[in-house]
């Protein structure tokens, strides 16, 4: 059986105010022709479906289109909640999308009833666990006294090794399970909401021994943790911390015995990222800079005074520019404001402010701070 993993879609996020449903869609779509090119049996989803646990209805049809095209390409299709996700939200009508080939684990009491599919060789059960939060679903999981994620996840997983325990009395069967969790040895991004809420937030790989493939969400960078225990990553970068990393979906393929291979299929950028650092006139002047045009960008000016309106003057370039930081040569001492103001009197102050934020003040600007302060200060003596 042939088994494409991905997960963290995100529907719906913005990129620093940026809308990216365009961006989403096109590369959902690269995703369904892979799919249909690779032959595909089984599309597992790992959770984070959706950016918010209330999507916009344009979020909404999106997704629905995505989901369409990979069942028009031939896959099943199995998915889980993440924590962005509303478990009772995107399993709405799971029953009835089932019969439709889109099978939904967003509750505790799915966990141990998979979805079997079968090829060649037999049956091959999916496990859905979806993202747990331990105050929410610990009693449900008969372990009322657990304050971790490892210790909620570890409930969930005895119900999957039960289920397969009952089927091995049956001739045994190979194994998948999707899960959403942060796996230790796991590396965020940075784009990642936490999902520690007053606990510890990592489950060790060893929760989920026993079974053929897991399929694993939450991080944003594909990375194996084991070769059966893997993150698919997002399919598009949602921090300037992603930029490096090669998106990708895993093609998992199982044999008779269990897990034969796994490979990365590449995801195409839909728009690069790049950092820039320099003066302004150098990042609009700089052949160096010319590749970046069309990537979103996010600039560090290191210019000795702030420039002016230095955002729109950058999109003149980079038109994709949506992140702009100021950094002062020598690391901005500026910011130790108790360390610069010591020893100095108001109108210096003044002077250094205006100086900061605009540019050096004239005379006749000082001469009309120190009628101002001379004013308030006489105000200030005829209260006492």
């Amino acid at each position: 059986m042939r088994i494409l993993h991905t997960s963290d879609w995100h529907i719906g996020r913005t990129f620093h105010g940026v809308d990216l449903l365009a961006d989403q869609e096109s590369v959902l779509a690269e995703i369904a022709g892979i799919v249909s090119r690779e032959q595909v049996d089984a599309v597992v989803l790992a959770g984070d479906v959706y950016d918010r646990s209330v999507p916009g209805a344009e979020a909404v049809r999106a997704c629905n289109r995505a989901l369409v095209a990979l069942r028009e390409a031939g896959a099943r299709i199995i998915a889980t909640s993440g924590n962005h996700d509303s478990p009772a939200r995107l399993g709405a009508g799971a029953d009835f999308a089932a019969a439709g080939g889109l099978h939904l684990f967003t509750t505790v009491a799915g966990v141990g009833h998979p979805v079997v599919l079968e090829d060649a060789h037999g049956p091959v059960r999916f496990y859905g666990v979806p993202y747990l939060e331990p105050d929410v679903c610990r009693r449900e999981l008969g372990v009322p006294a657990a304050r971790t994620h490892e210790e909620v996840l570890a409930a969930a997983m005895e119900l999957v090794r039960a289920d397969l325990a009952a089927a091995a009395g049956d001739g045994g069967t190979r194994s998948v399970v999707l899960a959403h969790a942060f796996v230790v040895g796991g590396d965020p991004t940075g784009s990642e909401r936490t999902i520690s809420v007053g606990g510890v937030e990592t489950v060790p790989a060893a929760a989920f021994e026993g079974v053929d493939y897991a399929a694993l969400g939450h991080l944003h960078s594909p990375q194996a943790i084991r070769p059966w225990l893997r993150y698919s990553g997002s399919p598009l970068p949602y921090s300037f911390g992603e930029r490096s990393d090669a998106k990708g979906v895993w093609i998992v393929d199982l044999g008779a015995d269990g897990l034969e291979s796994v490979r990365q299929v590449p995801l195409t950028s839909v728009r690069g990222l790049s950092r820039l650092t320099g003066t302004l006139q150098e990042l609009l002047e700089g052949e160096q800079y010319a590749e970046a045009e069309q990537d979103y960008v996010s600039a560090i000016l290191v210019d000795e005074r702030r420039p002016q309106d230095p955002m729109r003057r950058l999109r003149e370039r980079f038109p994709h520019t949506v992140h702009l930081e100021w950094e002062r040569p020598g690391g901005n001492p500026e910011l130790r404001y108790r360390e610069r103001v010591r020893g100095r009197d108001d109108a210096q102050i003044i002077r250094s402010f205006i100086d900061d934020v605009r540019g050096e003040p004239t005379d006749d600007e000082m001469a009309l701070v120190a009628q101002a302060l001379s004013a308030a200060t006489a105000e200030a003596e005829g209260e006492r």
